[in-house]
């Protein structure tokens, strides 16, 4: 740990035995989608949850433990979003090794163990007695640092756990000698065993109670410190997907593959506006058709949100443009094949490059649409809106269903956010 907390995804991304690729001091590990929500009401209210943590950001200070005035709750009882999966990828851990099937979590600093599938157990762990906690949606996480801290921002409840020190290993090949690890004592209602948190090193900040300025390195600032990758950089591809399980995506430590993306990758710099700055926070302006939606301002990118979410005045400002209605059943905006073969791009102004969010892009995929309550041919629209107008500190996020377009490159080094485009940016598959 050095001087100066994430969201239960829908949307699941696991290793399924494929080997881990280490090629020119970059790490590559396969990541396979699983939706294992029931319907349309799971994930807005996962999506909401994970927006309200990033809102509490908004009050986060330097002032220590007087900004995370949350209480504790036993530690017996940890209870992990609706009961769905998240994007996760298999490592192991401790002496002897286990295997954990870890949510990976691009909001959160902190990677956790001890879900309900593997509790952690190993001779090689070390509890050093920190205190951990992390604030979540519906209450916090609490522990002891074990140099090995893992939390998610999507646990319902709160519950203390300890920090331990461990190794953890990513294949053969590939391992971090000892690492900073939350340990729960109890999870329910997750199929995964813990979180792997590839957040920005600041948004671990406060989560030690008693070393409220205290950060906890990351997995990837220890990959980097132990020489294994040559630059703390985690490049994320994903690919549209329109069925319950997929082989499709792709998670690379140190780096990018080259391989996924067909022009070069445009940066950002990180956002400096809380609670942004917390988070791969940067700063965007959206354009619709020569219409103006947002004008430059902060956002969040984040691999946990289902959904691209605007300001409410943002939001409204598209809505009028696309013509989209409301569905009282579903809560989506609904359009017509004739209002979907008139929809525009949906222009990203990010750095120096315009992302073009093309019409596909911009709805729901339709052979998935009876898990949204709707019909073989609705047409809904993936554009959501947050509860807050411009000016709160992060005015959109741009989830799941806008990194499925474009190879999405965090780099803790520079603090900064890249994209570049692939050969799914202008797909039809929705």
């Amino acid at each position: 740990m050095f001087s100066v907390v994430f969201l239960l995804a829908l949307l699941a991304f696991s290793v399924t035995g494929s080997p881990v690729e280490v090629r020119n001091s970059t790490i590559t590990l396969p990541m396979t989608r699983r939706l294992a929500f029931s319907n349309v009401t799971d994930l807005l209210r996962h999506d909401e949850a994970r927006l309200v943590a990033f809102g509490k950001y908004s009050t986060r200070d330097r002032r220590g433990a007087d900004a995370f005035p949350y209480p504790t709750v036993p530690l017996s009882q940890v209870e992990l979003g609706f009961g769905m999966e998240g994007y996760t990828v298999r490592v192991a851990i401790g002496d002897p090794l286990t295997d954990y099937d870890l949510i990976v979590d691009s909001a959160s600093a902190i990677t956790w163990v001890g879900g309900a599938l593997s509790p952690y157990f190993s001779f090689s762990g070390v509890n050093t007695n920190v205190p951990v906690a992390v604030t979540y949606p519906f209450g916090t996480f609490q522990g002891i640092t074990y140099n090995t801290i893992i939390c998610s921002k999507y646990l319902r409840l709160i519950s203390i756990g300890t920090i331990w020190e461990d190794g953890i290993t990513f294949s053969e090949r590939v391992s971090i000698s000892k690492i900073s690890i939350g340990v729960a004592s109890a999870v329910q209602n997750i199929a995964a065993d813990g979180v792997l948190g590839i957040g920005p090193t600041l948004s671990g900040l406060g989560t030690l109670p008693n070393l409220p300025n205290q950060m906890v390195p990351t997995v990837i600032d220890r990959l980097f410190e132990e020489g294994t990758i040559s630059r703390p950089v985690v490049g994320i591809f994903f690919k549209p997907t329109v069925a319950n399980e997929d082989n499709n995506g792709e998670l690379c430590f140190g780096g990018t593959n080259p391989k996924k993306y067909t022009r070069h990758v445009e940066y950002a710099d990180i956002s400096t506006i809380p609670p942004s700055s917390f988070h791969w926070g940067i700063n965007q302006w959206i354009r619709y058709a020569n219409i103006e939606i947002l004008a430059p301002s902060p956002g969040i990118v984040d691999s946990g949100c289902t959904f691209l979410y605007l300001a409410t005045d943002a939001y409204e400002r598209y809505r009028a443009a696309t013509g989209g209605t409301l569905n009282p059943v579903n809560g989506l905006l609904q359009i017509s094949l004739e209002q979907y073969n008139q929809l525009s791009n949906l222009e990203f102004h990010v750095g120096g490059r315009i992302l073009d969010f093309v019409p596909n892009a911009q709805i729901w995929p339709r052979s998935l649409n009876h898990k949204v309550n709707g019909g073989e041919n609705d047409i809904f629209l993936v554009i959501q809106s947050l509860t807050t107008s411009t000016g709160a500190g992060y005015n959109f996020v741009n989830g799941y269903v806008f990194l499925q377009r474009f190879y999405t490159v965090f780099d803790s080094g520079r603090r900064r956010v890249g994209f570049a485009p692939t050969i799914f940016t202008q797909a039809s598959t929705n």
